[in-house]
């Protein structure tokens, strides 16, 4: 009697999607603990899914094959001669150390990309930006596979459209459209502790109409700009708020998971 109570009480909880960005790759101890709490969290039953990009990886490819790196709106432009180097960067190299770091922490892990197991539809942006793509949702047979069996998937932003092109897609867009396809809340990390202000302070939510502004006025630039709208456009689909945090502070993931707000809020 008290297993069937305990199995009508434990709500399972909703997917965490957590994106991290290429300067945790040059932070040993930050993906250390970083890893360190996700195996508490995973343990505690909160799934979750890591999403990386790896820009400071790719730069370093780059230059080292005498290419230059353009970027447009933030973006990477992305020409066909620099995909296997970006392939290679971030579904490679950044993909396995992240994976290293989570099997050092005792988490099962898969490290996969956009391309696995029909998990997206991927096409071309625009051709402005050469071989980057967009996704789109498509199915999550694998992804709920992985996830009921307690492992980790750890998601490069590389894709593959049906034409057989590698894209690279922009790791924030990525784990937007991962966040949309598992129904989960999608937590975008990165070396600040969230939005901040023109005079450096942290502000704990934002709207629609107060990104514009902030925008407008270049408080919210580059980066960051990419980052909140990749935020407020999975705010507004799922209608529900999204964090953008720092992985510095890892241990606030799990005050996340237990309902409390960290960071800054984008709110639908």
């Amino acid at each position: 009697m008290a297993t069937l109570h305990a199995d009508i009480t434990a709500q399972p909880k909703p997917v965490m999607v957590l994106k991290v960005g290429g300067a945790l790759l040059q932070c040993e101890m930050g993906m250390a603990r970083l890893m360190e709490t996700a195996a508490k969290m995973i343990a505690d039953g909160q799934p979750l899914i890591m999403v990386h990009g790896g820009g400071c990886l790719v730069d370093e490819q780059l230059k080292a094959n005498d290419m230059v790196t353009e970027k447009l709106d933030g973006l990477r432009i992305t020409p066909a001669e620099q995909v296997p180097i970006i392939v290679g960067a971030l579904a490679g190299t950044a993909n396995k150390v992240l994976q290293a770091a989570g099997i050092k922490a005792g988490i099962t892990c898969l490290g996969m990309s956009l391309a696995d197991a029909n998990m997206m539809t991927a096409n071309i942006k625009s051709p402005q930006l050469g071989l980057v793509g967009e996704v789109e949702p498509n199915d999550a047979s694998y992804l709920e596979f992985v996830l009921a069996k307690g492992w980790m998937p750890i998601v490069s932003s590389i894709a593959i459209s049906c034409q057989g092109e590698m894209l690279n897609v922009n790791a924030d867009q990525a784990a937007t459209a991962l966040t949309k396809l598992v129904g989960g809340n999608l937590v975008l990390l990165s070396d600040v502790s969230g939005v901040l202000d023109g005079k450096g302070q942290l502000i704990s939510s934002l709207n629609q109409s107060q990104i514009s502004a902030l925008t407008q006025s270049g408080v919210i630039e580059k980066g960051m700009k990419v980052k909140v709208e990749a935020a407020l456009e999975v705010a507004e689909l799922m209608g529900q708020a999204v964090q953008i945090a720092s992985w510095r502070h890892a241990e606030q993931l799990i005050a996340l998971s237990n309902g409390q707000a960290v960071g800054t809020q984008i709110q639908p």
